[in-house]
């Protein structure tokens, strides 16, 4: 056994007085896809956005790929490096191209000649079917093509490991697919995924594991089948019982 790829023990965040996140241990091997589900306000974003250092913890350890989160951490642009993140909204910026939002970070950040950058932002954007837009504005395109460019704009970085949160929230019904679409074939190719949605045919589909979180605690963690064919918590009994 290798170790996992990103480890938490014994996490605790608060804001202000609020503590949003309370005693998280959680261990993700490499290539495994984790989905986190659990009701609004529950920790699940926060949580993620710890794992690349958006938000700090006040108190525990966070370790990924070997090197711990912490005020000291010095090389938190090298860890953000490996660590993609898709948010809800698609935060391109409007006035690039699509090829330029791609080439951006790995020409600036890794110091890639722009024609090696172009080359792979534009195998990124075919991996999910938009490099026929390389050279439209963001505004030009629809929701799920936004998002699925934000999501090759994270794949131009080569990260590790690829963060999602609530990544088809803002989208309309009729996008939403195309998107999951675009993720379940970055999850076949052994990417390690932690995808927070409330997106429950994905999570069957894709998932290795499933965890579902409350007022700021993991309440459940289990590998999906198990999950969903026999939840242990009464919480989430109830939360499956709404949702699906």
């Amino acid at each position: 056994m290798s170790d996992p790829i990103i480890k938490i023990q014994n996490m605790n965040k608060w804001f202000g007085d609020f503590q949003v996140l309370k005693n998280i241990n959680l261990e993700v091997e490499a290539n495994k896809k984790i989905v986190v589900c659990g009701p609004s306000g529950s920790g699940k974003s926060t949580l993620i956005r710890c794992i690349n250092r958006l938000e700090e913890h006040q108190e525990g350890d966070i370790i990924v790929d070997g090197n711990e989160l912490s005020e000291k951490t010095k090389d938190i642009e090298k860890i953000r490096a490996e660590v993609g993140m898709v948010f809800q909204q698609f935060n391109l910026f409007p006035h690039l191209s699509i090829l330029d939002n791609c080439t951006l970070a790995p020409i600036w950040v890794k110091k890639m000649p722009k024609k090696e950058a172009q080359e792979l932002a534009l195998d990124q954007l075919k991996k999910v079917q938009i490099d026929d837009q390389a050279n439209k504005f963001p505004g030009q395109l629809s929701g799920g093509q936004q998002q699925r460019c934000a999501i090759a704009r994270a794949l131009c970085m080569q990260p590790k490991i690829m963060l999602f949160d609530e990544p088809t929230s803002a989208l309309d019904p009729e996008m939403i697919k195309e998107v999951l679409d675009a993720m379940v074939s970055l999850a076949k190719g052994g990417m390690t995924m932690i995808v927070v949605t409330h997106e429950m045919g994905f999570a069957k589909e894709v998932a290795d594991e499933v965890i579902f979180m409350d007022e700021g605690m993991i309440i459940e963690k289990a590998d999906t089948k198990e999950f969903f064919a026999n939840p242990k918590s009464d919480r989430t009994k109830l939360f499956l019982s709404q949702i699906l």
